[in-house]
C-alpha cells in the first residue's frame, strides 16, 4: 500500500460532566489530534498523566468513539463504520495494556486466552490452535510448560509476554502500546523492549507508543508527538525533538529525565501550579499560567499547531510570532 497504516486527523473526544442541577458542561479529553504512523514505524505519544494519551489510544481503537474527527486505517475510516463492522477489523489492530495482570482474565490459564482471539475471529481451523498456541507462546519466549499456567503464576515479565501473544494471534498490523512497560522491573522492561522491537522487524509491525517516559521513548520510537491537556504541542523525528524542543512544556519532559551520571548536571525547567481545567479550556495556549517563558500574546493569540520545516510541527505562541516577524533566532536555546 502507498500512504501511512494509520492516519488520525483532528481526532476529538469530549465527555458530558454535570455542572448544577440541569446544566451540562463538556471535559475535553482529545482535542484535534491528528498523527499518522506506517508499517514498521513507531510514533509515541508521551505526555504527563491526564493528557489524553489513553483516550487518544482507545478512540483509534473504536473502544471509545471519538466525538469528531477521522481515523483511517489503510484508508478505511473506521469512525463511521457500524459496529459489525469494526469487529472485522479489530484483528488488524490490537492493544497491548499497562497493567499485564489485570488485562488477563485470572479465571482460565493463559493458553486459553491466548486462543481465545483464535475462535473469536477464526484465524485458524480448531484443530490447529494447540499448535499455533505453542508458536505464539515461543514466539515471546515463552515455553510449552506456561500455557496451563494461571496469570498469578507467572512473572510480571511473563504475564506482559502473554498479553503481546495475545496480541499477536489475530496477525494485525497495527500494535498500541499503552505504556507496556511501566509496571516492570528495569531489566525486564529493556527484555520487553528488545522483544518489541524484534517482533516489528520480523513483520513490519506499525506502533502506537504510549508513554511518559523519554528514555524508553529515546530507544524505540522513529517520531514522537507530545500531548498537553488533550493537544498535540509538538511533533517531530524522536531525535530532533528530544535535543531540540520548541515548545516549552517539552523542553520540561526533557529536562526532567534522569542524567545518565551523577556528576552531570543539566538546567531543570519548572512549570509551577497545576494544569489548566480540561473543563471548557481556552482557546489560548493551556500551558500559560504554568509557563516560565509566558508573554502577554500567549494569551492573546489562538494556540495552533503549525510547521516549522519539512518536518517538525509546534504549537508555542511566542515561538509562532517571533519566528515569523523575523524578530528572533528560533533556537531551543532562546525560548
Amino acid at each position: 500500500m502507498t500512504g501511512p497504516l494509520l492516519d488520525v486527523a483532528e481526532l476529538g473526544k469530549r465527555y458530558p460532566v454535570r455542572s448544577g442541577m440541569f446544566r451540562y458542561r463538556e471535559l475535553v479529553a482529545a482535542d484535534k489530534v491528528s498523527l499518522t504512523v506506517s508499517a514498521g514505524k513507531t510514533l509515541a505519544l508521551v505526555g504527563e498523566s491526564g493528557s489524553g494519551k489513553s483516550t487518544v489510544g482507545r478512540c483509534i481503537l473504536r473502544l471509545e468513539k471519538p466525538s469528531s474527527g477521522c481515523v483511517r486505517l489503510e484508508g478505511t475510516d473506521i469512525t463511521q463504520l457500524p459496529e459489525p463492522e469494526v469487529r472485522k477489523l479489530r484483528p488488524q489492530m490490537q492493544m497491548v495494556y499497562q497493567e499485564p495482570l489485570e488485562s488477563l482474565n485470572p479465571r482460565h490459564p493463559v493458553g486459553k486466552l491466548v486462543a481465545e482471539p483464535l475462535l473469536l475471529h477464526g484465524i485458524v481451523p480448531k484443530p490447529e490452535i494447540k499448535r499455533k498456541v505453542v508458536e505464539l507462546f515461543r514466539l515471546v519466549g515463552l515455553g510449552e510448560e506456561h500455557i496451563d499456567r494461571y496469570p498469578h503464576a507467572l512473572s510480571g515479565g511473563q504475564q506482559q509476554r502473554v498479553g503481546i501473544a495475545r496480541a499477536l494471534a489475530s496477525n494485525p498490523k497495527l500494535l498500541i502500546l499503552d505504556e507496556p512497560t511501566s509496571a516492570l522491573d528495569v531489566s525486564v522492561e529493556a527484555q520487553i523492549l528488545n522483544l518489541l522491537k524484534d517482533l516489528q522487524k520480523r513483520f513490519q509491525l506499525a506502533y502506537l507508543f504510549i508513554s511518559h517516559d523519554l528514555a524508553v521513548v529515546s530507544m524505540l520510537a522513529d517520531h514522537v508527538a507530545v500531548l498537553y491537556l488533550g493537544q498535540i504541542v509538538e511533533s517531530g523525528p524522536t531525535r530532533d525533538v528530544l535535543t531540540g524542543s520548541y515548545h516549552p512544556y517539552t523542553r520540561a519532559l526533557v529536562s526532567a529525565t534522569p542524567v545518565d551520571h551523577p556528576r552531570q548536571s543539566k538546567e531543570r525547567i519548572t512549570l509551577s501550579g497545576e494544569p489548566t481545567s480540561p473543563v471548557e479550556p481556552p482557546a489560548h495556549c493551556r500551558l500559560v499560567p504554568r509557563c516560565p517563558y509566558a508573554q502577554p500574546v500567549c494569551s492573546q493569540s489562538r494556540a495552533e499547531l503549525v510547521s516549522v520545516g519539512s518536518n517538525r510541527a509546534t504549537r508555542c505562541v511566542r515561538f509562532q510570532r517571533e519566528h515569523v516577524d523575523g524578530i528572533w533566532n528560533p533556537s531551543p536555546e532562546n525560548l
